[in-house]
């Protein structure tokens, strides 16, 4: 079985969420950060059905759309432990300082993850790479057998994920990546939470940030 995945720029800040699916027919949605409506529109379209929630990490531009998910599917979410309280706390989570209304769940999630942690969408699994720096509960999702990592904001094409927010810490980002994405294979393609796709290989060559660590 193979795992296929579309990525939709949503909200202010076109954050990239991604429908991860198998031919079985169920899906698993990344990061719904806004436009609920639209994003329920194209799992429909698919003829998918939802089978859960998973966040890379809890800032606001992440996390919009997940309780107009929960509701329509009534369907598990999943974070990091350390984060959890982020999502009902506009001052954690970032909305609450930058103008573009309070961002909040009704309630917390239903399942943690932590490094090593392996998730399902159908018949494939994903292991959950911790990927802290960008926030204190950064994670990343990898598919071994299709070669992708979901990094959420930790790695970018070009870049990397920015660390003055709460919680973040950019010696503990540039390790993350270092220990935990570059020894991915070359060719894992990554699918970031902002931006067009890329690969780790050249990331390691091109990326100015990853350079002199």
């Amino acid at each position: 079985m193979h795992l296929q995945y579309k990525r939709y720029p949503l909200g202010e800040l076109q954050t990239n969420a991604y429908i991860l699916y198998t031919s079985d027919g169920g899906c698993v949605v990344i990061d719904p950060g806004g436009d609920e409506k639209k994003l329920i529109r194209q799992i429909e379209n698919k003829s998918l059905v939802p089978q859960a929630i998973w966040l890379t990490h809890a800032h606001f531009d992440h996390i919009g759309a997940v309780e107009g998910l929960r509701k329509k599917w009534n369907i598990p979410l999943y974070v990091h432990e350390w984060e959890n309280d982020w999502l009902t706390d506009s001052k954690k989570n970032g909305s609450a300082f930058f103008g573009l209304g309070k961002v909040e769940t009704e309630r917390g999630a239903d399942h943690f993850l932590a490094h090593g942690d392996e998730v399902t969408c159908g018949g494939l699994t994903l292991r959950v790479i911790e990927t802290p720096g960008h926030s204190p509960g950064s994670v990343s999702f990898y598919e071994q057998d299709t070669g992708v990592v979901f990094s959420g904001d930790a790695l970018f094409q070009g870049s990397i994920g920015r660390t003055d927010l709460p919680g973040g810490n950019s010696k503990q980002l540039l390790q993350s990546i270092h220990d935990h994405l570059l020894t991915l294979p070359e060719d894992t393609v990554v699918c970031s939470g902002h931006g067009p796709e890329t690969t780790i290989g050249t990331e390691m060559d091109i990326n100015p940030f990853l350079h002199g660590f």
